[in-house]
């Protein structure tokens, strides 16, 4: 009895020793089933999501004293910038961050790659095209003139008549300054960090006239009395997002972002959200 279960135990001993053997054994490399995802297949997750699942962040550089394009509500920059801004880092599955700093600072940002894109009512231009590339256009824009109301300046050729001396006010590096400066020297321009500062300066008597977009300026006309905008328009403008020079994968993105919210209406309900015509 002694030695038939000592036998029984001697083969339990043996099944035991084989099982444990087996559990090590490297698993088929034909059955990939469970298997756990390669490095190359972790990386390539986590490039659609992300890293580690979040979205990617989409950096915009603006100057938030532009309304209705930008400006702030409470400690929010909104407008018209703004929503078209998110709207395309949605259709891009993108989280957009806002970035506000001086007008004249955008091109600098998106060229050494602190932002990933530039939008603040940015018309292309010759000078502008030197150093960044642009999008599609998104949205138009007209120069115009804001004056006191009892100002002899009547139509804006009068800034260009002969012997004419009124002194400009501008936002620096806008289109507006870069117009002006062309048409009437130096001399006769002066440059303020933001619109607000530019018509203060012409309630003040600084300057007889202030060059800017025409939305901002119906804004700034209705907050500061005695002030009114000339009928003839100055210039007329195409607005457009600035992209780097180096990113073209971006750029063929924001251009295929912009045209589908184009052609579904999304752009033309935001701007007519903002500008009642």
């Amino acid at each position: 009895m002694k030695k038939i279960l000592a036998l029984v135990l001697a083969a339990l001993m043996m099944l035991s020793a084989t099982l444990v053997f087996a559990s090590c054994d490297t698993p088929s490399t034909t059955d990939n089933k469970g298997a756990a995802p390669s490095a190359s297949e972790e990386s390539a997750s986590d490039e659609a999501d992300g890293t580690d699942g979040e979205k990617q962040v989409l950096k915009m550089a603006t100057n938030a004293y532009f309304p209705p394009y930008e400006y702030y509500e409470g400690d929010k920059i909104v407008g018209i910038d703004a929503e078209i801004a998110a709207a395309i880092a949605e259709k891009l599955g993108m989280e957009l961050v806002i970035e506000d700093m001086a007008f004249d600072s955008i091109l600098t940002a998106v060229e050494n790659g602190s932002v990933d894109f530039g939008m603040a009512g940015m018309t292309v231009n010759p000078d502008r095209l030197k150093s960044v590339n642009f999008t599609i256009s998104y949205a138009k824009g007209v120069q115009v003139v804001i004056v006191k109301e009892d100002s002899p300046i009547t139509t804006v050729d009068d800034l260009f008549a002969d012997g004419a001396t009124y002194k400009v006010g501008v936002q620096t590096g806008t289109t507006g300054d870069s117009y002006s400066s062309s048409d009437f020297g130096d001399a006769r321009v002066s440059r303020y960090v933001s619109g607000n500062e530019a018509v203060a300066a012409l309630l003040r008597g600084d300057v007889d006239c202030v060059i800017i977009d025409n939305q901002p300026a119906k804004s700034y006309v209705a907050n500061n009395e005695g002030t009114k905008i000339l009928a003839t328009s100055y210039a007329d403008e195409d607005y457009a997002i600035c992209v780097s020079k180096t990113n073209e994968a971006l750029l063929e993105k924001l251009d295929t972002a912009i045209y589908a919210l184009i052609e579904d209406g999304t752009i033309a309900g935001i701007v007519a959200k903002y500008i009642k015509e």
